[in-house]
């Protein structure tokens, strides 16, 4: 268990962390998700020991450890860098942890051999960093870290350098790896899709603070922010003003529940074809493989973007009406419901 309480952190003046409570169950694979200089980074670090807190408590299985050195917590870290040290062999990096503990040379050489067994690397025990592809190093760090059996582990943004298929493939080796030790993990990473299909839990952040918490399925799905619903996934969004119980979206008026200035959001796989809905004319297709992004243009200059299944494939030019199965309405940053949008007339005249 990990308990975190009011951590903050700033680095000459500069607020880094701002007053960060957060909760992590025993076996549980947190991403903390968000742009660059958000505040994860330096999250993680704190939790580490790396670097100590201006205010707060760090909690690990109900015992403090603000004040414990990085060395005696039973936490590990793999980097964005791999840091190997390149005159070691793979077996001497994997093993260096257990050396500075004293532990007899045996020892050493079963659990360096499980460790490497662990990550699919048995047999390299021998090479050299230099003789290793980007995706062996990484496993390389990742064994350096599972060797001395931590209670946490902790990864900053381990698969960032290298290519697309490589992280996906070490994504699903990990998750993996993690579910068979019941490791806790804190996953560090700028990538939604990483932290969609890696955690159990998204922690998303920016400007130092937590913006939201819930499962991938739940910050998909209900976004507490507008921030939030821009950075998960894609969204349409559509500047407007309710009056009198209803709202233009599209060319259409749309019974909305609320009044004022409104920013609607809605996902692009959540526009559906309708013969009475929004007009518009397809501009551009990608193909993304089982499905197509299209590109959308309505009369009155708004632009849509529809994601719909290959069978459903319109033609560049044509033109199309569309309806949105659900609108997420917030007022500035904040969500205030999600709504089966209902037309009011059929009468362009928004």
């Amino acid at each position: 268990m990990i308990d975190l309480s009011d951590l903050s952190k700033s680095f000459g003046g500069t607020p880094a962390l701002t007053s960060t409570r957060l909760k992590i169950a025993p076996g549980e694979l947190v991403c903390l998700l968000g742009p660059s200089g958000c505040g994860k980074s330096t999250l993680l670090r704190l939790i580490s020991g790396l670097i100590p807190p201006d205010t707060g408590r760090i909690l690990l299985d109900g015992q403090d450890m603000t004040q414990t050195p990085a060395n005696r917590r039973p936490t590990a870290m793999v980097f964005q860098s791999h840091a190997l040290w390149p005159h070691m062999t793979v077996a001497r990096n994997v093993g260096f942890g257990l050396r500075v503990r004293g532990l007899p040379r045996s020892e050493i050489a079963a659990k360096t051999e499980a460790a490497l067994e662990m990550v699919g690397l048995r047999g390299f025990d021998r090479r050299l960093p230099s003789e290793l592809s980007g995706g062996q190093a990484q496993r390389v760090a990742l064994a350096r870290c599972l060797v001395v059996a931590p209670k946490v582990l902790l990864m900053d943004e381990p698969f960032s350098a290298l290519d697309a298929h490589l992280r996906k493939s070490l994504r699903e080796e990990l998750k993996a790896l993690q579910r068979r030790l019941g490791l806790t993990t804190i996953f560090v990473t700028h990538d939604q899709e990483e932290a969609m299909e890696l955690a159990d839990r998204i922690v998303v952040m920016k400007k130092g603070a937590i913006e939201q918490e819930d499962t991938p399925s739940g910050l998909y799905a209900c976004p507490a922010t507008l921030s939030v619903a821009q950075f998960i996934g894609q969204m349409n969004v559509t500047l407007a003003t309710a009056r009198d119980g209803c709202v233009a979206w599209g060319g259409r008026r749309i019974e909305m529940p609320v009044s004022g200035d409104l920013t609607l959001a809605c996902r692009p796989e959540d526009l559906l074809p309708d013969p009475q809905g929004v007009p518009a004319e397809v501009i551009r297709i990608t193909d993304l493989g089982p499905l197509l992004r299209v590109a959308l243009m309505t009369p009155q200059g708004e632009a849509l973007t529809w994601l719909t299944p290959r069978a459903a494939a319109p033609l560049p030019g044509a033109r199309i009406r569309l309806w949105p199965r659900a609108l997420h309405v917030f007022r500035g940053e904040t969500l205030l419901e999600t709504i089966q949008p209902q037309r009011l007339t059929l009468e362009e005249d928004a």
